[in-house]
């Protein structure tokens, strides 16, 4: 890309036929005249930053807007909506697989799931998990060096930074801010999503569904990494119906709700946010230090701490943009 200081950036492409479209990356969604927005945001807000990295910055931004996949709302039964009993995790098949509907096994043993309904408006979901090449980026903006700098130059371990690679997080705020900076430069509202729009949208808006992969069920090698498989590419597998990829394996995925054990039991039916306060956050998916047929479920929650003590490839996020209307 050339670069992007011009006078049509300096004045935001205020008319967009001020924006030269060689300046500017292309984009599937956006016009050339919101990316120059964009980019005259990102030049405003780090004038001393080198041009390159406003140029990958920009990058980071429209291409985070570009795979956001919209998820039409609606109502569905969130929680353990139970499995039959002895089940085959390979088998791709249609609640309740043939089984009696009152005579189910729970597919979570922690109790904190139980069903409820929950309607949600339409929001978009980023189709893949936050890459490490996208947070090097951003904490680049910050002033920080890549996560876990001190162990990439060890050649035993550079397979873990492939830029594709999920981001690892020390800190679920890591993740809020970075969500929030893409909204800051975007103009649009995005955060993490909420545990109710992370479930919605694994069981394809809220079907019945025990895995969220491709047909539902585990491939070990297919549709879910091999048990010898450590951190991977967020783009690995197929996308579930929706086209996200990896909502399950890899690394888990924090999302905006404090945790709360009992919170189904009395949350609201429209649009919910979790509790109003917390020791821990809601995290869903599963990482490839567990066993997947119990852990990589669609309706497992998970306690996450507020902070850790490294940056652990075991856990990372997705972002989600707040807008019921398409972007």
């Amino acid at each position: 890309m050339n670069m992007i200081r011009t006078l049509a950036l300096v004045v935001g492409c205020a008319a967009a036929a001020a924006c030269s479209s060689a300046n500017l990356p292309e984009s599937q969604k956006l016009s050339s005249q919101k990316v120059g927005e964009i980019a005259a945001r990102i030049e405003a807000q780090y004038p001393n930053l080198a041009q390159d990295k406003r140029d990958e910055v920009l990058r980071v931004v429209v291409r985070s807007l570009d795979e956001m996949v919209f998820v039409e709302g609606g109502t569905f039964e969130m929680g353990d909506f139970g499995w039959k009993c002895d089940f085959d995790p390979a088998e791709a098949c249609t609640w309740p697989c043939g089984a009696p509907e009152d005579n189910l096994c729970n597919i979570t043993m922690t109790g904190d799931a139980p069903p409820h309904t929950v309607e949600l408006s339409s929001y978009h979901l980023a189709a893949k998990k936050t890459t490490l090449r996208d947070f090097d980026a951003y904490r680049a903006t910050q002033n920080k060096e890549p996560v876990l700098a001190e162990l990439r130059q060890r050649d035993r371990l550079k397979y873990l930074f492939d830029p594709k690679h999920p981001a690892p997080i020390k800190e679920w705020q890591e993740a809020k801010d970075y969500c929030q900076w893409l909204g800051s430069l975007s103009g649009y509202p995005v955060d993490l999503p909420t545990e109710a729009q992370w479930e919605f949208a694994a069981r394809n808006r809220g079907e019945k569904i025990l895995y969220p992969t491709d047909d539902g069920s585990l491939k070990l090698g297919k549709n879910y990494p091999d048990d010898d498989t450590e951190t991977i590419r967020v783009d690995a597998f197929p996308p579930n119906a929706l086209g996200l990829y990896l909502m399950t394996a890899g690394a888990t995925e924090v999302v905006n709700d404090w945790y709360q054990a009992d919170y189904f039991k009395h949350s609201p039916s429209k649009n919910p946010i979790g509790p109003k306060s917390g020791v821990g956050k809601v995290a869903r998916g599963t990482n490839y230090v567990e066993t997947p047929w119990i852990s990589a479920n669609t309706v497992l929650r998970r306690k996450q701490a507020l902070s850790m003590n490294t940056h652990l490839f075991t856990d990372s996020f997705r972002c989600a943009v707040q807008l019921s209307e398409r972007i």
